[in-house]
């Protein structure tokens, strides 16, 4: 009997030059965008806001997804930074100040674990060379086509066309975003898989290869 694999469920097929190729040769491409701290906007500048928002969103033909991923923060290794520096430090006064700091940090984060909070926003683009799917069968699975390095190439700066457009929107919101690469991909998909690793800020080895 043949092990069954986490990768066998996943629909990602591989990730290449910072764009995700799925088992049916859609692509997608996914953009890490800053926070707003909206709140503390004045309410002609939330309006403004939101009425571009709106715009941004009536403006796009294509859908896209927006995923909020909130992560617990580990600061295990801060607490050792500090306390090595405590060990270190000559002065007592500055040495007792580092202990009663350290004492009220412990004492902030038992109260409640201290989440970080990350927006992304993956975009679509499906090859025109896919044409319409085959319908599904009950004896015939249906064809995936072949995804060429020269219909990859052609697809790839389509999806950044797109990528481009919703950074452009994103911007007019007040809000910044950049473009995953290979390996940031690569730790992101690894982190939802593996929470409590990533929570200790532990990730996999990435070839050179995939760093760009």
């Amino acid at each position: 009997m043949s092990e069954v694999t986490t990768q066998q469920f996943l629909e990602i097929d591989k990730i290449k030059e910072g764009v995700i190729i799925l088992k049916n040769k859609q692509l997608r491409g996914v953009l890490m965008v800053s926070s707003l701290n909206f709140a503390l906007k004045e309410e002609d500048e939330q309006k403004a806001i939101i009425y571009q928002f709106q715009d941004f969103l009536n403006s796009l033909d294509f859908s896209l997804q927006m995923i909020v991923q909130s992560r617990k923060l580990n600061i295990t290794r801060y607490f050792d930074s500090l306390k090595e520096l405590e060990q270190k430090q000559e002065n007592e006064m500055l040495r007792n100040q580092m202990i009663e700091y350290r004492r009220f940090i412990q004492d902030f984060i038992s109260k409640g674990d201290i989440m970080s909070k990350n927006f992304f926003v993956v975009v679509p683009f499906i090859p025109v060379f896919q044409g319409s799917p085959e319908k599904e069968s009950l004896f015939k699975k249906p064809t995936i086509p072949k995804l060429t390095e020269e219909s990859f190439k052609q697809a790839k700066r389509q999806l950044l066309q797109r990528m481009e457009f919703i950074a452009l929107g994103l911007r007019r919101c007040s809000l910044q975003s950049v473009m995953l690469g290979s390996a940031d991909l690569i730790e992101l998909f690894w982190s939802l898989h593996h929470p409590e690793q990533a929570e200790f800020g532990y990730y996999p080895e990435i070839p050179p290869e995939l760093i760009n």
